[in-house]
């Protein structure tokens, strides 16, 4: 009897265990007929921190919900981003860790961040040949997606921030090809494209935050602030949802109309604590996503747990 006992104890602890290690995801059931999508940023780390667990959360919120894409707002591959499409790195930072068949169904839009900048900015736009679910058509692009049968429809603009910060054009050394592009040429684009669109939403991803806590040089909120900021309060975006800080943040400064996001890592996450404007924020890792109809926008924030720990609409 004792044996049993001690073998059902056993189990017990194993379960329990496998439990602890095996996190799944507690997001509510996405209504099928919302545009949902899902958000990922500052993901490479070759599984470290919760980098997998985050993975296999994301995979189970697509296998489990109607969900039109992955959008990445930047650095899916730290330190030094690639040399090549051939890259190991390609490998151990993303195919090997985002093995979730459901994440095989769906298009990942992405733009590159600070540390693509560190290496080969064109082959993270050429990896779109190379693998059917990476989609990098140019630098900043944009995707407009209809919601539901609503006839309404979303516009996303994905943007390129590095070259818009004066910090990183300024760093020939560390970031070569941040100075050779044409910075006033995206800005006008940037106008344009908002001002044309009749979308009953807009929404601009890029990897620098507008705002933010952080112990980064505050130089880059600023140049954010001057040069993004206006075209999109102009324009009426409804969010602007960014990276790069590693902890999950929303912030509405005073008279703003835009919703200023900060999406956190999804692998290594860093503290953090409220600033002028914030509505939350929060350390843990993780992932985002947004459920969009045609009168609301319901957005969530989930950990590395599969905790929602915030959700806004």
């Amino acid at each position: 009897m004792k044996k049993i006992t001690s073998i059902l104890f056993s189990l017990l602890l194993f379960s329990s265990a496998c439990s602890a290690q095996t996190p799944h995801s507690l997001l509510p059931k996405l209504p099928e007929n919302n545009l949902n999508i899902v958000i990922a940023n500052d993901m490479g780390k070759r599984g470290e921190s919760e980098q997998q667990n985050i993975a296999n959360l994301m995979g189970e919120v697509v296998a489990q919900n109607n969900i039109a894409f992955l959008a990445i707002p930047g650095d899916p591959i730290h330190d030094n981003g690639v040399k090549s499409v051939d890259d190991e790195e390609w490998n151990l930072k993303i195919e090997n860790i985002y093995t979730a068949p459901s994440l095989y169904t769906i298009p990942w839009y992405v733009v590159p961040g600070n540390h693509e900048y560190r290496g080969n900015v064109q082959a993270i736009l050429d990896y779109s040949q190379k693998s059917e679910r990476w989609n990098a058509p140019a630098r900043y692009f944009t995707i407009t997606r209809p919601i539901g049968n609503s006839g309404k429809e979303c516009l996303f603009v994905f943007i390129d921030t590095t070259p818009l910060i004066d910090k990183y054009r300024n760093d020939s050394e560390k970031y070569p090809e941040a100075a050779q592009q044409d910075m006033n040429a995206q800005l006008a684009w940037i106008d344009s494209t908002l001002k044309a669109s009749d979308a009953q939403w807009k929404i601009v991803f890029g990897h620098h935050p507008v705002f933010a806590y952080t112990e980064k040089e505050e130089s880059e909120r600023t140049d954010m602030q001057n040069r993004i900021m206006p075209l999109l309060e102009k324009n009426n975006v409804a969010f602007y949802i960014g990276g790069h800080i590693h902890s999950f943040q929303h912030i509405k400064p005073q008279g703003s109309q835009v919703n200023y996001v900060v999406n956190s890592s999804a692998s290594k996450s860093r503290e953090v604590k409220p600033i002028a404007g914030t509505v939350f924020c929060n350390p843990d890792p993780g992932f985002s996503v947004l459920s969009l109809s045609a009168d609301k926008i319901d957005f969530y924030m989930e950990n590395h747990t599969g905790q929602v720990i915030y959700h806004y609409r």
